[in-house]
């Protein structure tokens, strides 16, 4: 029975996409499905797809082939979001500075670059280069497979489509002179932007400004070798240098971050698995996720959400299984310290033979100014870098200098992952698509699946830099910073220093998947962007070289309270998928409940409910104490003294190291309980409540103010109140925002929970799923769809996955358009 009934509504979908083919031209907007003969391609031949709109605005794309996917996909994400799109191609084709001006800031989506100068002096460098080129001309598995390839191929046309048959009225970009048709190749540079995003792109700075220094007199004919060197200002300190790269390093840093937690059958209700996934990740700009189903009739049906631009689906899920991403610890590049030809500071020498420096000569064009040229200077090895972020300087003497590894400027894979997750059937052809793609370039997976079956791996491209690679060829600077950040710099003079090859590396130079830290169903695995070692905190994964990440070190918060609520779940058991909901908006904040108790004594035995400010003053803050006593330890929006407690804590942990903060120090053999118990004495306590007071009456703000008052987005005119926390809380539902008194206190989000899925399986054909895209599909304030999921999160409310066909036919808000080239 339930066959036929799959086949009847399948034949159904298909026979009302067949009649909107038949038509003779494509409608304007969203048109009811009709009834007509079976049939996808319209007469005249040309790039076509149907896609079938659900509530929220959600595409279910079908086609015939690759190119059709891409087709729709392309389509229907320029109508949602063809400003942001257009925005980033600006930035991959080097033009931002034509455009916007060179000393503009860019919006971070595709690299780290400060000002469109830089931006542009690195893509179009790129571009000049022919390294995109060059990547889609390497042959699979190395290079992008012929369905990556049709896929965005048709992603380009479908774009170019939408912008010739349809009016823009997003303001963003409405009339703008910079929004262009696209190609293939387009597509692939944005691509490469996203894999080298964790490497090249956070180097960008330090590559574009990299510069010779002049060279040293040349001696006299047979003085050469006597004659003495002068000294190299500037010198990289190894200490402050690991330090430096510790920090550049660190994912708590950085505006991207996940948590996901797989759930095996044997903690489950059904005896199925079960998956969430809740990535962080910026809520405005091109690094946003956008929902999708995309379906090829017998090959490919999967639903998620895939990072703008690119044509797969990224994090999703099927009938059988279900993956998320998180960002990895892994250090994506290393370091080649360069030893340099006395007579030439772009020549360097390996094994005593002088090899000349690439130069790569840029010209950008500058709005309201003359073309601005630069040379960047390549190796063997990759480009001369001189620095990693403002504290890591790396400069080019006439000694020496530093050349940048990225293996991800070689990897145009990710895709063809994405499509190969999307293919999987359990978590074992999860780990075998990982394996056969070799794509990700800076994200875990975890995985789950109707079989009960449960995963985390670690597979991703990383330098093969072993632990005794590092100590038998790490230079000095090498030696400090490996053990600090899994950052190798060795020494580039010497060719048995080369990174070698694993006969399992589909490029050479990288770990083969074989030796990915890799976790195998296990009652639950979890990563909350620390190392893989506490995946499962009874089954600690170790052994692995320092690159991949540390070991028997202390956890981040978020970590500490995620281990603790998915290890209580899975031991309670008979979990479903509503279990998972509730842990998304738990809002459980672990500092508070390792600290707002005693933070609350502390406050209580200030001489006099008194304390002093950073600037001298004397603030009672003996109201503080009661406030802190009476929180309930959550984010909820209505929850009253968690503001309180957010903005002392931010203070008390920036002004006061770890060991002086916790009575108790971290231990390896507690890692999910250690460092615990506040040291009240610690003098950054008094100082942090006196600041925090300080700063919220002179806002207006009461100390007890419910959070959602103050932590809040403002969508078409209206105030919606956030839950969640910040990092620094340890909340897995996590909201980062700028603090502005003026505005009201945390006036928007910058980054944090994104696309959310909470997915399982009940014995029936169809997943169970929940989503919710936090700032929804469109970036168009005009569109239905940009703020709705937005007040669905502030109301702590989830979207129902249409994934089967009965489910997408059965919509009340379904409608459906066949979407075409018109060439």
């Amino acid at each position: 029975m339930h066959r036929r009934t799959r086949s009847t509504l399948r034949r159904a979908a298909l026979a009302g996409a067949a009649l909107l083919a038949a038509t003779a031209a494509v409608p304007p907007a969203h048109a009811q499905a009709r009834a007509a003969p079976d049939g996808l391609t319209p007469a005249g031949g040309g790039l076509s797809a149907v896609i079938r709109y659900t509530e929220n605005g959600i595409p279910h794309i079908l086609g015939r082939d690759h190119a059709q996917i891409g087709f729709g996909t392309g389509w229907a994400q320029a109508a949602d979001q063809v400003c942001v799109l257009a925005d980033g191609f600006v930035t991959v084709s080097g033009e931002r500075s034509r455009w916007f001006g060179q000393d503009a800031p860019t919006d971070g989506s595709l690299s780290s670059v400060t000002r469109n100068l830089s931006s542009d002096l690195y893509f179009k460098g790129v571009r000049e280069s022919g390294t995109v080129e060059g990547l889609l001309a390497t042959p699979a598995p190395a290079g992008p497979s012929k369905d990556l390839k049709e896929l965005m191929r048709g992603w380009a046309a479908g774009y170019n489509a939408w912008l010739a048959q349809n009016e823009v009225t997003d303001p963003a970009c409405k009339g703008a002179g910079w929004l262009r048709p696209v190609t293939t190749v387009d597509v692939a540079a944005r691509g490469f932007a996203i894999a080298v995003l964790g490497g090249e792109g956070r180097g960008i700075d330090g590559i574009t400004g990299a510069q010779p220094p002049a060279p040293a007199p040349t001696p006299a004919d047979g003085a050469r070798a006597a004659a003495p060197r002068e000294a190299d200002p500037q010198e990289a300190d190894p200490a402050a240098a690991a330090q430096a790269a510790r920090e550049f390093f660190d994912t708590s840093r950085y505006d991207m971050g996940s948590n996901a937690v797989a759930f095996a059958g044997s903690t489950t209700a059904s005896g199925r698995g079960l998956l969430l996934g809740n990535p962080h990740y910026p809520w405005q700009g091109g690094r946003r996720f956008w929902q999708s189903q995309q379906t090829i009739p017998g090959e490919l049906n999967v639903s998620g959400g895939s990072l703008l631009g690119m044509p797969a689906v990224s994090i999703g899920f099927n009938e059988k299984v279900a993956w998320s991403h998180t960002v990895a610890t892994g250090t994506p590049v290393n370091l080649h310290e360069l030893t340099l030809d006395p007579a030439d500071p772009t020549a360097y020498l390996v094994d005593g033979v002088p090899q000349k420096m690439t130069r790569r000569t840029v010209t950008v064009p500058v709005a309201g100014g003359d073309p601005v040229t630069r040379t960047q200077w390549w190796t063997r090895y990759g480009p001369v870098v001189t620095n990693l972020g403002a504290g890591l300087p790396l400069p080019w003497t006439t000694r020496s200098a530093y050349a940048l590894n990225d293996p991800n400027a070689s990897n145009l894979r990710g895709s063809d992952t994405a499509l190969a997750l999307g293919k999987a059937r359990s978590v074992a052809g999860i780990q075998q698509a990982l394996a056969r793609t070799q794509g990700l370039p800076w994200v875990n997976t975890v995985a789950a699946d109707a079989a009960g079956g449960t995963l985390f791996t670690q597979t991703q491209v990383l330098p093969r830099i072993t632990d005794e690679l590092a100590a038998r060829c790490s230079t000095p600077l090498g030696r400090a910073v490996y053990p600090a950040s899994g950052l190798a710099v060795l020494d580039g003079a010497r060719g048995d220093c080369a990174l070698g090859s694993d006969a399992d590396a589909v490029q050479p130079g990288v770990f083969g998947p074989g030796k990915a830290p890799t976790l195998r169903d296990a009652p639950y695995a979890e990563n909350s962007n620390d190392s893989a070692w506490l995946a499962n905190a009874d089954r600690p994964l170790t052994g692995y070289e320092r690159v991949w990440g540390n070991v028997s070190t202390p956890r981040s918060l978020r970590t500490r309270g995620a281990v603790e609520d998915v290890s209580a779940m899975a031991g309670k058991g008979r979990l479903t998928v509503a279990d998972l909901e509730k842990l998304q908006f738990a809002n459980r904040a672990p500092a508070g409940d390792l600290a707002a108790a005693d933070a609350a004594r502390a406050c209580s035995a200030l001489p006099g409910g008194t304390a002093t400010a950073a600037d001298g003053s004397v603030v009672d803050v003996s109201a503080a104490c009661a406030v802190l006593a009476r929180w309930d330890r959550t984010t909820d929006a209505g929850s009253r003294g968690a503001l309180l407690f957010d903005r002392f804590w931010r203070r008390v942990t920036a002004s006061t190291p770890a060991a002086n903060l916790w009575l108790v120090p971290f231990s390896a053999a507690d890692p999910v309980r250690t460092p615990r118990t506040l040291n009240r004495e610690a003098p950054g306590i008094g100082r942090a409540l006196a600041d925090t007071v300080a700063e919220l009456r002179a806002a207006g703000i009461a100390l007890d103010a419910p959070l959602g008052e103050h932590q809040f987005v403002v969508r078409g005119g209206r105030k919606l109140p956030v839950g969640g926390g910040t990092e620094a809380l340890g909340v897995w539902n996590k909201v980062e925002a700028r603090w502005n008194a003026a505005a009201g206190g945390y006036p928007d989000v910058v980054n944090g929970s994104s696309h959310i899925q909470a997915v399982g399986w009940d014995g029936s054909s169809c997943p169970v799923a929940r989503t919710l895209l936090t700032y929804g599909q469109s970036s168009d304030p005009g569109s239905p769809y940009s703020a709705d999921q937005t007040r669905l999160f502030s109301e702590e409310r989830w979207v129902r996955a249409r994934f089967c066909e009965r489910d997408i036919l059965t919509s009340p808000r379904l409608k459906v358009v066949l979407v075409r080239d018109r060439r």
